[in-house]
């Protein structure tokens, strides 16, 4: 794999990502503290030359200049590093996801007579549990 895969028109080459490796945090055992299993992988969205302009631009309002994945759930550096990969790129597909214009709509004839028969049979409701003057 040289590049990650974010959607159909979108791909981004591995040297563009920093990948950084660490110790996990949290309780440990003979093997977990010593271990350098934690992936985190950085994205430099302003520097990178594999996103058009409008691409750039909707990332950054959204997620920041710099995208940053962190992974340690696995025990396996290479599952961690696989991990940070995925979750980066669904971080910027979503981000580079359009949702489309919203069309307003109009309740129909039928809908707005409901509504108001509706009314009217509550307010008849209403109206007989109320006190009769004598």
């Amino acid at each position: 794999m040289d590049q990650l895969r974010v959607t159909r028109s979108v791909a981004i080459p591995l040297d563009e990502l920093e990948v950084r490796t660490g110790p996990s945090g949290g309780p440990g055992g003979q093997h977990a503290n010593r271990s350098h299993t934690r992936v985190e992988v950085r994205f430099d969205v302003e520097g990178s030359p594999s996103l058009g302009p409008v691409q750039r631009a909707r990332v950054v309002a959204k997620l920041g200049a710099v995208v940053r994945v962190v992974a340690d759930d696995e025990r396996s550096q290479a599952r961690n590093r696989a991990l940070a990969f995925e979750r980066l790129a669904a971080r910027l597909a979503a981000a580079l996801h359009v949702d489309p214009p919203r069309r307003p709509t109009k309740p129909s004839r039928g809908a707005v007579q409901r509504r108001l028969d509706d009314k009217k049979r509550r307010s008849q409701v209403k109206r007989g549990r109320r006190e009769l003057d004598d």
